[in-house]
């Protein structure tokens, strides 16, 4: 395609000229620039309410130091494997804590303060009183005090039934876990092998019969949970206790929605989605109680794994898992932070580890998805079915997201959430109902889809595409929405067998001219003029498509570029088509004295400029 010249008259001065008064204006408001040790908010301003009603009257209480200074990550985007980008985003992390945190760390030692630090939010945990909060409030390199309450987790996560109802019937393969066809995959010798599962949650019975098999830690004769294993519970912990050695469930909870994700006791118990796949776990909640720092911790823990009552300095991101499974929420109306848990889930992310979350179960009400992690956009959020229909379950929340402003459309998939039965401790298997037992269905369809498809692997926004685009489709006009996707069963229902039958588009936008990386361009793939898939290529002009098979016409558009077509790209079931498309510029010679001319490139996105 060539690139198109004009000569740009009076007219096209005039809105030269207008732009670049635009951009002047736009560049030259003045701003105040503060003294390094000057810090930009008033203290009062950054310490969260909770803290401060909970430090009244010379009380004590936990809370977060949250640093200004928090690592850049973009780069890990342009990282082709999972360990390299696991590895680049954890010493980013590591890196910026450490050359950040010690006047800080200094300070707390000095005064005998409680304190823990973090890093894959740069961050310390501390309990004290209001002085101590407004004395680190003052510090230009605090950005905000956060409180760390207790939060009674799972009151919100299993609605209107005890935990667990008791089923000791051994059923063979479960009907929810037929419903979204993994005995299919299964058939085609695909049960998530070479996949890691990685779970926060109440913890884990990892020697129950459907689990045990499955646990990363045990070679069929002896159990090694170094690396596989972390309790971010360092005080109480009920019937395990504080800091347990190995894999524990106080609750109940974390071993029900693990035996979703992996379980099979190979006697008639299939319960899991993909029994090949295996399973790490960190306990994120004190019987059922989490707090923003346990949940911080065991995001940390995954990140890069480290031996049981060891440091975080001997993590290594090469045994992170691949997805990991959070059945939880941190309510924003009990003192959790927006933000905080934003920057663990968006780390764990760049590393190539895809976060499944629940949507939480505040429905029939819409808007109702707002407590962290389900509303962030780095997550991919799981609504709640009626097993064996196409229906919605009624505690299942509903979007947009209204909490940060966003109107962001959730959830993204659906999957059985009612009846559900699975492991609990002790050996036994028991019923329950929420979108926590929806959850562990979507992680376990990643590990099925990434087995089947190694070229998947870690390619976190190509799968959602995917997982998106097979799902079977459910339309709903409730929440705001029309059509598919919606705000009650975001894309539909998981198809995991139907997402095996996608190709995968991928390429780089380039400029015609000088071959750079073109971000933002909208690039759409359309089948029979009828199906349309699109995405955006990022920072480095790179863009990927899970499409199904056929014969695509694939078109461009960008700010400054003109719109380009190719057809007949054909996409085949399982593999992986490369199409690079290089953009011309729009360009303009703009006249000035003399008759001379000056050649100026301006990337002008003009939608009536026509050809000559």
């Amino acid at each position: 395609m060539r690139n198109e010249e004009k000569l740009l008259t009076v007219p096209g001065l005039l809105v030269l000229a207008a732009l670049i008064a635009m951009a002047i204006s736009g560049s030259s408001q003045t701003s105040y620039a503060r003294p390094a040790d000057q810090d930009a908010t008033a203290p009062l301003d950054k310490i969260a309410p909770w803290v401060m009603e909970h430090t009244a009257g010379g009380g004590q209480a936990e809370f977060l130091i949250v640093l200004a200074d928090q690592a850049d990550l973009s780069g890990a985007e342009a990282l082709p494997t999972k360990l390299e980008k696991g590895r680049y985003v954890r010493d980013a992390l590591w890196s910026k804590a450490q050359s950040t945190q010690a006047p800080l760390l200094a300070q707390l030692a000095a005064r005998h303060i409680e304190h823990r630090s973090y890093y894959i939010v740069n961050l310390i945990w501390v309990k004290g009183d209001r002085d101590l909060a407004l004395d680190l409030a003052a510090r230009s390199d605090v950005a905000r005090i956060e409180a760390n309450p207790q939060i009674s987790n799972l009151k919100y996560q299993t609605p209107n039934t005890q935990y667990p109802i008791p089923n000791l019937q051994s059923n063979g393969i479960e009907p929810n876990i037929a419903y979204v066809h993994a005995p299919d995959v299964w058939a085609l010798g695909f049960t998530g092998q070479g996949i890691v599962v990685g779970g926060q949650d109440t913890g884990y019975d990892w020697s129950h019969p459907a689990l045990k098999p499955h646990y990363r830690g045990w070679d069929g004769v002896s159990a090694t949970h170094d690396y596989n294993w972390h309790d971010s519970i360092h005080s109480g912990g009920g019937a395990c206790g504080a800091n347990s050695a190995q894999p524990c469930d106080d609750y109940g909870h974390g071993t029900h929605t693990m035996g979703t994700a992996v379980g099979n006791d190979g006697a008639g118990n299939q319960i899991g989605m993909a029994p090949g796949a295996k399973w790490i776990g960190c306990r994120n909640m004190n019987v059922g109680v989490g707090t923003p720092a346990t949940y911080i911790e065991c995001f940390e823990f995954f990140l890069a794994p480290y031996p049981v009552n060891g440091t975080v300095i001997l993590g290594d991101p090469a045994l992170a898992p691949d997805v990991t499974v959070n059945s939880w929420s941190c309510p924003i109306s009990e003192g959790c932070s927006w933000g905080t848990l934003q920057t663990a889930v968006e780390a764990q992310r760049a590393a190539g580890i895809m976060t499944v979350v629940a949507a939480t179960n505040y429905g029939s009400s819409c808007s109702t998805i707002g407590e962290p992690p389900a509303p962030y956009a780095a997550a991919y959020t799981v609504g709640a079915l009626n097993t064996g229909t196409d229906t919605i379950a009624s505690f299942s929340s509903r979007g947009p997201v209204t909490v940060d402003g966003s109107n962001r459309r959730k959830p993204d998939i659906a999957a059985p959430g009612t009846a559900i039965r699975s492991s609990v401790p002790g050996g036994s298997y028991g019923s329950n109902q929420g979108t926590s037992m929806a959850t562990p269905h979507v992680a376990g369809a990643v590990a099925l889809l990434w087995s089947a498809r190694p070229a998947l692997r870690n390619q976190i926004t190509l799968t959602e595409q995917i997982l998106d685009s097979s799902a079977i489709h459910i339309s709903s006009t409730e929440c705001g929405s029309n059509g598919w996707p919606n705000n009650t069963y975001g894309y539909g229902r998981l198809d995991v067998r139907a997402a095996l039958d996608f190709g995968v588009l991928v390429g780089m936008i380039s400029d015609a001219v000088t071959s750079a990386p073109i971000a933002d361009v909208s690039v759409q793939a359309t089948l029979n003029a009828t199906q349309t898939f699109s995405t955006t290529s990022t920072a480095g002009g790179l863009y990927s498509l899970g499409v199904i098979s056929g014969v695509y016409t694939m078109t461009t558009s960008a700010f400054g570029f003109q719109p380009a077509t190719i057809g007949s790209v054909r996409i085949v079931s399982g593999l992986t088509t490369i199409q690079d498309m290089a953009l011309s510029s729009f360009r303009v010679y703009v006249p000035l004295w003399l008759g001379t001319s000056f050649k100026v490139y301006l990337p002008l996105s003009l939608e009536n400029w026509s050809n000559p």
